[in-house]
């Protein structure tokens, strides 16, 4: 029986927070009895226990779509990266490629044509063969549909054609030679399940009945937007069955709540952690924490004037940061350092171009004399002589008489959001912009930072070992073809740095490839688009009681949640004596924002879920 409560104020959708206080029945009984309402007990379905060994992981951002032609999430890619096989893919040791459904790939003497032997013995979890047709016809359906060229559509563009000779020989001709063909990161799908789907946008795209048919080490089994996505251990996967049974993502609306649940013992496994609450779980008991060398920059970008694909205007931004040096004197007026020191702990590395350092070889950092440092007054000066003067009130007002006013586009879960917006806000009013935050849900910062509404937006990406696809995302070639799409990471359209692109992704050399990668990422510094604030630290901790390990990527100081592989999840070993009924409590759930939903059963306390949020990838 189900009974709704209107608490008041606007309707938060998808917020549900378990209240830890109802943990013990002997406390939630009487605090609920009020609340009982005639009728038996139904539980939700996904509340429901299941035999067998269980990893639960909190989620603390959402997920956009399980639809891996739509998916830009980080949470969603990670999803898919478990559910369906790749070509190849970053290995666990040192992010080298290695094999995946393609056991080995040869080139032509030319260059251009890779052919890719495709393991034999692979099955759908439908039970049908996996071959080098659902390859091609995935390659050809992002090639050809723009939709599902969203995700995923930077690493076609110089694909000629895509054919399957056989079912075990994929051959792929591309236009000009390039240099990434070991690491398209793109998710094989079953052409027999993806062949009836005409609209990419069509929400049972998203549904079990599409997702739940895939090859990876764990099959999707239930979704439910916002509040759980379930897998199970795929018993036919051809590396083997994982060591525990099913695998749950359980989101929660900021990492307070997931290390609630942490120490409470109702998840197994967090990552995202604030550094005061990383700090704080140091030495407690069954718990281990993980400070890991990020794939991740985080950055603040600066709307150099979205447009699209045809160059038309989209959006709303400010039109005065179409003007270079605007945007540099932004970047003279923010102190990342002050950035990763206050808010985010010190975890984190000071950032410059858009490889982090975890990537040695294309790591590029400004020297000293490029490096935009925290300097007020010649950002003063900088907009001076650009022809932005203050007016009476101190705000500066541009060419066209209007005043310098921004907006600072954040996730209100986000703890670097809410209090990095303040110091932004503060750095910026002192050299006469006037920024106003506006700090919401995550999938409100992903729709409008890809309308182009946004003045300024925190933001970040996940980075691959190969360079080809964070470069790419800031191409010409990346706007999207309409407004809305997430082809573009920055709205970034500039000849030079297309020019570099170009050259570092056909250039098979590697000493010369990584020097124009490097150049490549010096140009976008120059013109900032964004400011790359620093590459994260990743902070996570799990519990030992119930796992004893979790393979990391790369090895010894990589992380364990967003690898660029699947190995965290695949590889996690379940603790001897651990429980064998994991998952969720199988009593009730509370949504709260519009209404709170009360289940109550004989014995049963109350579980609580929360909202997610963070950044793409």
């Amino acid at each position: 029986m189900w009974l709704l409560f209107r608490l008041g104020g606007s309707t938060e959708r998808r917020d549900l927070v378990r209240f830890s206080m109802f943990r013990s029945w002997r406390v939630g009984v009487p605090l609920l009895a009020a609340m009982l309402v005639a009728g038996p007990f139904v539980a939700p379905a996904q509340a429901q226990q299941q035999g067998g060994k269980v990893l639960r992981v909190a989620l603390v951002q959402e997920v956009d779509h399980l639809n891996p032609f739509l998916a830009s999430f980080a949470s969603s890619t990670m999803v898919g990266r478990l559910a369906w096989e790749f070509l190849t893919l970053p290995s666990a040791e040192d992010n080298t490629p290695s094999p995946g459904l393609a056991t080995s790939w040869t080139t032509s003497d030319d260059k251009l044509t890779w052919t890719y032997q495709i393991r034999q013995g692979v099955k759908w979890s439908d039970g049908q063969a996996v071959t080098a047709k659902d390859a091609a016809f995935t390659f050809n359906r992002i090639m050809t549909d723009k939709k599902a060229q969203e995700a995923n559509g930077t690493y076609v563009e110089n694909f000629a054609s895509v054919t399957a000779p056989d079912d075990h020989t994929l051959v792929i001709r591309t236009k000009v030679p390039q240099a990434s063909m070991t690491a398209i990161d793109v998710p094989i799908v079953p052409e027999h399940i993806w062949a009836g789907i005409s609209d990419m946008d069509d929400a049972k795209t998203d549904g079990v009945p599409v997702v739940g048919v895939g090859d990876g080490p764990f099959l999707i089994t239930e979704y439910r937007p916002n509040e759980l996505v379930r897998l199970k251990a795929n018993p036919d996967y051809w590396r083997g069955k994982a060591k525990y049974d099913e695998l749950q993502f359980i989101s929660y609306k900021n990492a307070d709540a997931a290390v609630n649940a942490l120490r409470n013992d109702e998840v197994d496994l967090v990552n995202r952690l604030t550094s005061t609450q990383f700090d704080a779980l140091q030495g407690e008991a069954n718990i281990t924490t993980n400070k890991a060398t990020g794939r991740r920059y985080r950055e603040l970008l600066i709307n150099p004037g979205a447009q699209n694909l045809d160059h038309q205007p989209i959006g709303d931004g400010n039109p005065a940061l179409k003007d270079v040096r605007v945007r540099k004197a932004i970047a003279q007026a923010i102190d990342p350092r002050t950035l990763i020191d206050k808010v985010l702990g010190g975890y984190g590395e000071l950032g410059g171009g858009l490889l982090p350092t975890s990537y040695p070889k294309y790591h590029w950092d400004p020297s000293d004399a490029q490096r935009y440092k925290f300097d007020p007054a010649a950002a003063n000066a900088a907009l001076d002589a650009a022809g932005y003067p203050k007016g009476a009130d101190g705000t500066r007002v541009g060419p066209d008489g209007k005043p310098l006013q921004l907006r600072l586009l954040g996730r209100a879960s986000e703890d670097f959001a809410q209090r990095g917006s303040d110091y932004v806000v503060s750095w910026l009013g002192a050299i006469g912009i006037k920024v106003t935050k506006q700090l919401v849900s995550d999938n409100e910062v992903d729709d409008r930072s890809n309308a182009g509404t946004y003045d300024l937006a925190f933001s970040g990406w996940g980075t691959s070992p190969d360079p080809d696809y964070t470069l790419g995302k800031q191409s010409c070639g990346a706007l999207p073809a309409t407004a809305g799409s997430s082809s573009s990471a920055s709205f970034f359209c500039d000849p030079q740095f297309d020019a570099l692109y170009q050259q570092e992704s056909t250039e098979l050399d590697p000493a010369k490839r990584a020097d124009l990668v490097k150049q490549a990422q010096a140009r976008y510094y120059d013109q900032v688009p964004s400011v790359v604030i620093d590459y994260d630290n990743p902070l996570e901790a799990f519990r030992t009681d119930r796992f004893t390990s979790f393979p990391k990527q790369p090895a010894g100081s990589g992380n364990i949640m967003e690898q660029s592989g699947y190995w965290g999840f695949y590889g996690a070993t379940p603790a001897d004596g651990g429980s064998d009924s994991g998952g969720l409590p199988a009593g009730a759930w509370v949504g709260i924002g519009a209404a709170v939903i009360v289940v109550i059963g004989a014995g049963v306390g109350l579980s609580r879920r929360k909202k997610s949020a963070d950044d793409q990838e």
